[in-house]
């Protein structure tokens, strides 16, 4: 009986092998050449960058997030806003930073490189423009 049970299972088995493995493949779509995506776009290659960037100056953040006063470097500053802003945006949470701490991080980064605010002007009022309650 227990042969029988191994033999009408070592059938199916043979079966499903066959028809699994007779059976016709999609063609490949054209645009679908990884090699030539990954030869004309710099963008993994960008990314793979930063993220060794970030891994060297993991220092520097581990300081800000402890004292809150050492700044982060023009360079780690990059390496987070490649990979918040065209990499990985959930790839810090990856290397061990809660959500929270890659949304200062990436808002610190953003202020950082944005441009300076100018400083608004502010005119005096005209004596005869006051008002005489």
């Amino acid at each position: 009986m227990a042969l029988k049970c191994v033999f009408i299972l070592v059938t199916i088995a043979c079966f499903i092998a066959n028809a699994t493995g007779i059976r016709e493949l999609p063609p490949i779509q054209a645009g679908f050449n990884l090699t030539a995506r990954l030869e004309t776009s710099g963008g993994l290659v960008d990314c793979w960058n930063a993220l060794t960037e970030l891994k060297s100056c993991s220092n520097e953040i581990v300081a800000y997030f402890t004292s809150g006063q050492t700044d982060i470097g023009p360079a780690c500053c990059q390496a987070i806003r490649m990979i918040t802003h065209h990499c990985w945006p959930a790839m810090l949470t990856s290397l061990g930073f809660t959500a929270e701490e890659g949304d200062i991080l990436r808002g610190y980064c953003d202020a950082a490189s944005g441009p300076a605010p100018t400083p608004s002007l502010q005119l005096p009022l005209a004596p005869n423009s006051m008002l005489m309650v």
